[in-house]
């Protein structure tokens, strides 16, 4: 982890770009976080990236917008004897699905929410006293992609690498103990389920079972990010965005959603889906490295979030790498390399620097 942590002291980020808004004070949405269709983006690092076609550059309503009915984000029953083909097609065809009978306890669920909604309902002196630092990974603050926008996000988050109990004493110094403890359950389940898609992913694949138990040895290793997302009520949902579109940097990202939808993904030919919630279910979506794994096969899906005018929507969000040092590239058996090998560490600083451009830089 020391590694990873690393790539965000080689790039800190400057304070403006790491304090959220204090929503709890504001009755209008402040100039600096009204956007305007595309204007607002940084047209050198996001509209030129190979991921944005001229007909979907950003708009707060879009009217690519698809209903829920047509066409449908896939949901997977982890107990189906061809749950494995099922996730490997859904890698290729959306880059995101849904899971169910996924074997995690739905008490864990409310536990972590409830634990999440505790800490951003603080005061803003009090959970200010987590602030990430400027070359910082963990901690309170904005979103790291905050710097690539002339905008600010309807979002605040925290962001937990293995132990929160640094920060957490912090935020109360005589009752942290069970954040904590529901942070480290809900991560020890979520480094189980991760492994158990990527060895799903493998066998869609094709990979024999040396080259499995390869991989697995690899990605048991992981280095990881638990990510709990607060997107406040909005005044005027319409006039801002809870997080611009980007696609995640690691292999998998596993999400939890709070009883309101808020996730959008850019398909192809279709423009943005609204990501409703299946009850039960977690939302998977394909990340960048895994995309590169794929040699280009499973999509790295470009998503965004929206806010709502009167619900504080939370989400928690678990992303799965691999160790900084490992070495990622294409596999063999899937033809010509489209994109060159790298370390997780260089991608990532790479991400760091130029955003969803990133990908594009590697190509081969």
């Amino acid at each position: 982890m020391s590694n990873l942590c690393e790539v965000y002291r080689k790039t800190p980020l400057k304070p403006h770009h790491i304090i959220p808004l204090d929503f709890q004070s504001v009755e209008s949405v402040p100039d600096s976080h009204v956007w305007s269709d595309c204007d607002d983006y940084n047209p050198t690092e996001i509209l030129n990236s190979h991921l944005w076609p001229e007909s979907h550059k950003f708009r707060i309503q879009d009217e690519h917008i698809v209903p829920n009915e047509h066409p449908s984000i896939p949901i997977i029953d982890l107990t189906d004897s061809n749950a494995a083909d099922y996730v490997g097609q859904a890698c290729q065809t959306w880059g995101i699905f849904h899971v169910t009978n996924h074997g995690l306890p739905l008490g864990l669920f409310e536990d972590v929410e409830s634990e999440a909604r505790r800490l951003f309902s603080l005061p803003s002196q009090q959970k200010m006293k987590a602030l990430r630092s400027p070359g910082g990974a963990t901690g309170y603050g904005s979103a790291r992609m905050a710097p690539f926008f002339s905008k600010s996000m309807w979002h605040e988050g925290f962001t937990i690498m293995g132990s929160s109990v640094d920060h957490a004493r912090v935020l109360w110094p005589n009752d942290y103990k069970r954040f904590c403890e529901v942070m480290d359950e809900y991560q020890k389940q979520m480094k189980a389920l991760a492994h158990k898609l990527f060895l799903m992913i493998l066998k869609s694949m094709g990979l024999s079972e040396e080259e499995q138990n390869w991989a697995l040895m690899v990605q048991s290793n992981e280095s990881n990010a638990l990510q709990l997302n607060s997107y406040p009520p909005c005044p005027d949902p319409t006039r801002t965005v809870g997080l611009a579109p980007h696609t995640d940097s690691l292999l998998l990202t596993i999400l939890h959603q709070s009883d309101s939808d808020g996730l959008e993904v850019l398909q192809d030919g279709a423009g943005w889906v609204r990501v409703h919630r299946a009850p039960g279910s977690l939302t998977i979506n394909v990340g960048d490295l895994m995309h590169v794994f794929s040699n280009g096969k499973f999509k790295s899906v470009c998503h965004r979030a929206v806010v709502k005018r009167t619900h504080h929507r939370v989400s928690i969000a678990y992303f799965s790498g691999l160790p900084a040092d490992s070495v990622v590239g294409p596999l063999s058996k899937l033809g010509p390399p489209r994109y060159r090998a790298l370390t997780v560490e260089e991608y990532l600083g790479m991400k760091a620097q130029h955003l969803d451009r990133a990908l594009s830089l590697i190509r081969i």
